[in-house]
């Protein structure tokens, strides 16, 4: 029987024995997964601990579990910055999940020239956080990757320069290099009609490096999930 995998606030303690009170995770074991007394689960905070819990009783408003032991964590060989350009509706969705599945650390969408002008209500943010945990509990990674509002390339530039080596991604680039192995990494995928001029000027004033993904043109969603496998595999 397949074991499922919850993610719990690092604010939860996961101790030997206690009463979970979160009320969405108790209403989605009772109403949809149908849990019964000894059923085995996994809770991780995304921080320090994964765990295997049995159940000892489920109620409405609480549960209550016993552990049996602990899992060692599975987490990302590199940290990974995902710039990328906003999208058509939900390409920003299925690029959120399949990235997480791929081990991408940090997701921070740009509001480039050419992008789309998506939602940026926090209800979006909202959606893209819980799609971001959902994925993270069915691959089996350990931590939850961070996501921030939109911001220019300007801005993202200017905030994660000096933390990260950046790339922006353009196709058979003359100054193409070889992807280097630091620690942290951030690649700039820019929208489905490319980088304006003015961008690519604030790049090449920049420093930016240039990474040639592919022989043949990619969509932009296509190019981000291509970033995740070649800096992750």
């Amino acid at each position: 029987m397949r074991i499922h995998r919850f993610y719990v606030s690092p604010e939860t303690a996961l101790k030997h024995d206690f009463w979970l009170h979160d009320l969405s995770l108790v209403n989605q074991w009772r109403k949809v997964l149908r849990f019964q007394t000894d059923q085995q689960l996994v809770l991780f905070d995304g921080i320090q601990h994964e765990r295997l819990y049995r159940l000892l009783e489920l109620n409405e408003r609480e549960a209550h579990l016993e552990l049996i032991t602990d899992y060692v964590r599975k987490l990302p060989a590199r940290e990974v910055y995902l710039f990328w350009s906003l999208l058509k509706k939900d390409k920003n969705d299925w690029l959120l999940q399949k990235c997480t599945e791929l081990g991408v650390s940090h997701f921070i969408p740009l509001l480039s020239e050419r992008c789309v002008r998506s939602d940026l209500t926090q209800i979006r943010l909202e959606r893209w956080q819980k799609i971001i945990i959902e994925a993270a509990e069915q691959c089996g990674r350990s931590d939850i990757p961070a996501i921030r509002e939109p911001m220019t390339p300007a801005t993202a530039l200017k905030d994660y320069k000096d933390k990260v080596e950046l790339y922006i991604c353009e196709q058979q680039t003359t100054d193409d290099r070889q992807l280097t192995t630091p620690n942290a990494t951030g690649v700039l995928v820019g929208p489905e009609g490319g980088w304006s001029d003015n961008e690519k000027e604030l790049f090449k004033q920049n420093g930016v490096h240039h990474l040639n993904l592919h022989d043949f043109t990619l969509r932009a969603e296509t190019a981000c999930v291509v970033v995740g496998a070649k800096l992750l595999q």
